[in-house]
């Protein structure tokens, strides 16, 4: 087959949209993998983003030195990955995206063989994540120092719970519907929508029902469409809600605020309530299956990463050294 029997992708202009110059000059089977991998395979946008990131400063480096896409052997991807000033979780994401990419090539008779496939990256292994937790007390403060006068303080206080009381992602949050709050015939439940598509139903505790009906009947979000953001974009002059939904962002930056008003860490972030949860959860001696299950995580591994039980040991323990 050649490099001109498949089509690809031409913006309006008639030009290959975006596409790193080694790829289309390379031919309409790696044009269409192109387009394939990072338009149609790739489903998750920070994925894509990363991924498309990494290949395409590998595929400049292979310009700089004057290489094709038929040129490129394992022992450049190796020099490349070697020669990639970054820590050793961004060189193995860099790595996995070579390797995705090429397949795809492989795979559309672009190429006949994967240069990335033989080259391994350095051995890394976490035994507890980077991500600092909130202490519960620091939580408890929190969520009493958001004032409830208005729609702000009923919005920003809804969003802490919903993080504290279901240990999801802020993505996740920020993806809430109107219709997300439902009834499933013996409690209510959020619905969220999870990294990789899942969609999961965690029970609303009775405490956030509350924070959450108060912001509801105020936000007069009762009756709204199913399909209506339940958090939304403020106006600033008028403090009213706009019909815009809040982004991860916009919830993130709001945090960060509420914690810099009341003066808790400035490295805590929105990530750290799900830290806290799973620790604390663990701490009472719930059983790892569970809390997995809670927080959507495939490989117990990764909920083991969210513990921060050893590091308060650790502490205990060296407050004892003797010097």
């Amino acid at each position: 087959m050649n490099g001109d029997m498949l089509p690809a992708v031409i913006d309006p202009a008639g030009k290959w949209d975006g596409m790193p110059p080694l790829v289309t000059q390379a031919g309409g089977n790696a044009r269409f993998a192109w387009d394939e991998l990072f338009s149609a395979h790739i489903r998750n946008p920070h994925t894509r983003r990363a991924y498309s990131h990494a290949v395409r400063q590998f595929l400049a480096w292979c310009e700089a030195h004057t290489l094709e896409l038929r040129q490129i052997t394992p022992c450049s991807v190796g020099t490349y990955y070697d020669q990639l000033h970054a820590s050793i979780p961004t060189k193995k994401q860099h790595l996995s995206a070579l390797k995705c990419f090429f397949d795809r090539l492989v795979i559309r008779h672009a190429l006949g063989l994967n240069p990335a496939a033989s080259v391994r990256g350095e051995r890394y292994q976490l035994a507890e994540g980077k991500t600092p937790e909130i202490t519960v007390e620091q939580e408890r403060t929190l969520l009493a120092s958001i004032h409830v006068h208005d729609i702000v303080g009923l919005r920003d206080r809804a969003i802490a719970a919903v993080l504290i009381y279901t240990a999801a992602r802020i993505g996740a949050v920020a993806g809430l519907r109107v219709g997300s709050y439902a009834h499933d015939g013996s409690q209510r439940v959020l619905r969220f929508l999870e990294k990789g598509g899942k969609a999961r139903d965690i029970p609303v505790r009775d405490d956030l029902e509350r924070f959450l009906s108060a912001y509801l009947e105020a936000a007069e979000l009762c009756s709204a469409p199913d399909n209506e953001p339940l958090f939304r974009r403020l106006a600033r002059k008028s403090r009213v809600l706009k019909p815009q939904a809040m982004t991860a962002d916009d919830m993130g930056r709001m945090l960060k605020q509420r914690m810099a008003d009341i003066g808790l860490p400035t490295q805590l972030s929105p990530h750290s309530f799900r830290v806290a949860t799973i620790t604390d959860l663990l701490s009472q001696g719930v059983p790892l299956e569970e809390v997995q299950h809670l927080v959507g995580h495939a490989d117990p591994r990764t909920t083991r990463l969210y513990d921060r039980r050893q590091k308060k040991v650790m502490r205990s323990v060296v407050d004892r050294i003797s010097v």
